[in-house]
């Protein structure tokens, strides 16, 4: 594929990231969203290469941050906007199942946690009312529902992406 095309699909996976992204305004889209802005850099790392779709990435995320509610920016800057391209790498290059999926949640665990702690200490994200569980029990409790919740996105990402290779890439080879 020449340069300028690699570049076009580029600015056309990122913004529709940041289209996506922008449904953050919607009440309780907030953990979807950022999800859902991340898949589609699966198709420039299929496409283009590990290079490629980290500049994409970079340039949605910054954007982001700029443009959409602020804990679902922080969520995909930090997680969920890299998260589809570290998959890929981990995958092609790890071949250990178990050393790969302990790798995936060290990283989960570790940009949550990173996550939040920015939007309590910096953003100012009220955790009091959490419910009339002590604050560090529901932090417990959303950790580890998280953790599910991340399997369930990391099985997603393998089948869309199969789905990807099965349904769809055909279309985008016609057009590229």
């Amino acid at each position: 594929m020449k340069k300028n095309r690699k570049i076009a699909l580029c600015g056309m996976i990122s913004a529709l990231s940041l289209v996506i992204m922008l449904a953050s305004y919607i009440p309780y889209f907030t953990y979807a969203v950022p999800a859902a802005a991340g898949i589609v850099f699966c198709v420039i790392v299929i496409e283009i290469g590990f290079k490629y779709s980290l500049a994409s990435y970079f340039c949605t995320a910054v954007l982001a941050f700029f443009l959409c509610e602020k804990e679902a920016a922080v969520l995909f800057v930090l997680f969920f906007g890299y998260y589809p391209i570290l998959k890929a790498v981990l995958e092609k290059y790890i071949k250990s199942r178990p050393i790969e999926y302990i790798l995936k949640f060290l990283v989960f665990n570790a940009a949550i946690a990173l996550s939040y702690a920015l939007l309590v200490f910096v953003f100012k994200l009220p955790i009091d009312d959490m419910g009339p569980l002590s604050p560090k029990i529901m932090l417990l409790l959303l950790l580890v529902a998280g953790n599910v919740a991340f399997t369930v996105y990391d099985i997603a990402i393998t089948r869309l992406v199969a789905l990807y290779f099965q349904r769809l890439r055909r279309y985008l080879k016609v057009v590229l």
